[in-house]
């Protein structure tokens, strides 16, 4: 009997463009639920785009994209998504908590107000990532890891089952990193879905289970170490090596030329 586990996210002949630059290339790929995957490639080979069609943000010009059953559109309680820091006004007057507390918004009713049961999800959620003493503190005022814990927490308390991180290491210290990393390889042995936009590859081989490589196409998908083999890793950062969207495999034809 298979006992692998069953698919969380399906990509099925996924195209995408921006007006005509192709983004995304006749993507076809599946990820495990409770799977740890990063997503690698060069500036420009589809990374943050491939987790915008995850979350329904993206217009596709063809091909679907499903979570579970469902269309994203459909899904949305069950994504949570941290966006790149460099994305985030850290001057906007807000507090560790008021952060956090955006992550219950999508799942209030129609008066919008936050319940016991809210608060309570909020304060586990900072509780879990060790920032419940800085609740009071204004964002400005944290390091960087300080910061991107406060935006995983949100994650956390939005109370969904899959997490999509747009360069969560971007910006990060050493010690911001390596506290990154241990949440990461955390949440990876509770079962969590993680899905990553990475750009540093020894980062990704040192917190994911798995890879997807792309270059617009997709190079490779699968376990880490066989996806950043030095055959695909040449196919990727060197443009035009790919054969149908994927590069020939170390253990297939080889390097070419």
């Amino acid at each position: 009997m298979d006992q692998s586990p069953p698919t969380i996210i399906r990509f099925s002949g996924v195209s995408v463009r921006y007006g005509r630059l192709t983004a995304l290339r006749d993507v076809s790929l599946e990820v495990p639920c409770g799977s740890s995957t990063a997503v690698l490639g060069p500036n420009g080979a589809g990374k943050s785009t491939l987790l915008r069609t995850v979350l329904g943000w993206q217009p596709l010009a063809s091909g679907s994209v499903s979570i579970g059953d469902a269309h994203p559109h459909h899904a949305r309680p069950r994504l949570a998504y941290v966006p790149q820091r460099q994305s985030v006004d850290w001057d906007f007057p807000i507090t560790v908590r008021g952060v956090v507390d955006q992550g219950r918004y999508p799942s209030l009713g129609i008066l919008g107000r936050a319940g016991a049961a809210d608060r309570d999800l909020v304060d586990a959620a900072m509780q879990e990532l060790g920032i419940l003493d800085l609740a009071d503190r204004q964002i400005r005022l944290l390091s960087g890891g300080q910061q991107q814990r406060v935006f995983l927490a949100r994650a956390v308390a939005q109370g969904g089952d899959i997490f999509l991180l747009d360069e969560p290491f971007s910006g990060l210290d050493l010690f911001g990193a390596e506290e990154l990393t241990h949440i990461l390889r955390a949440w990876s042995e509770q079962g969590r879905t993680v899905l990553a936009a990475v750009h540093d590859l020894t980062l990704a081989r040192s917190c994911f289970s798995r890879g997807v490589l792309l270059d617009t196409g997709l190079v490779a998908d699968g376990p880490i170490e066989q996806v950043l083999s030095p055959a695909n890793i040449d196919a990727a950062f060197r443009r035009g090596r790919c054969v149908h969207g994927r590069a020939e495999s170390a253990a297939g034809v080889g390097d070419a030329p």
